[in-house]
């Protein structure tokens, strides 16, 4: 990386935490992938109960492996051959863990996070129940505002997702969100979290390389 983008991802990077910090979310900066999984790693000890988001940008991290080999629990439904009753109750389990792990599809400059989801349990764990959240995002989903940030869902992460789950969406032909109304749809809760909800612990680790989709 060229030492003009590492100065860019910096800069907006420790701009975006400022914003975050102000909106009474805890949020550090690092500028690096180690450096952020020591960070993720030092808040979450052996024994809590650890909730998977569905998040690339963790798996990317190596978390998962790192959270196994310090023998955390793990909520995690994305694993290979589960059955639907046991994904569900995985999900269920997610939203009374004592960590939740998981990304976020933006975050915009002033300090807000917007996310997207098909059933839900991802942002209705990050806004109430788990004893402690750790959101992990890389620069490139930093966002000037709120419209840039649905944009960006709409144009990169719901397509990209929809392709990863291997999805019939119409999204997946033509790399854009087509609005569809069929039963596997993805984009159906939005949340935007302006301020960091009250009786929630969350700590955003804002890393100065990118990350997920």
């Amino acid at each position: 990386m060229s030492e003009f983008k590492v100065w860019h991802n910096d800069t907006i990077g420790t701009k975006t935490v400022e914003a975050l910090v102000k909106n009474n979310f805890s949020a550090i900066y690092c500028p690096t992938k180690g450096e952020a999984v020591e960070q993720i790693m030092a808040l979450i000890p052996a024994e809590d109960t650890v909730g998977i988001g569905g998040s690339w940008t963790v798996s990317e991290l190596g978390l998962l492996n790192k959270l196994a080999a310090q023998g955390n629990t793990m909520f995690n439904h994305g694993l290979p051959d589960l059955s639907a009753e046991t994904k569900l109750e995985l999900r269920r389990k997610q939203l009374t863990c004592d960590v939740f792990l998981t990304g976020t599809n933006a975050v915009t400059m002033d300090g807000r996070l917007v996310n997207t989801d098909g059933i839900g349990n991802r942002v209705a764990s990050m806004i109430f129940g788990p004893k402690k959240l750790v959101i992990v995002v890389g620069v490139n989903k930093i966002v000037k505002d709120i419209a840039e940030a649905e944009e960006r869902i709409k144009l990169y992460a719901a397509p990209i997702n929809n392709k990863r789950l291997n999805s019939p969406n119409p999204c997946t032909k033509t790399g854009e969100c087509m609005d569809c109304q069929g039963p596997t749809r993805i984009c159906n809760v939005t949340t935007i979290m302006n301020k960091r909800p009250v009786l929630t612990d969350i700590h955003v680790v804002v890393v100065g390389e990118d990350l997920g989709f």
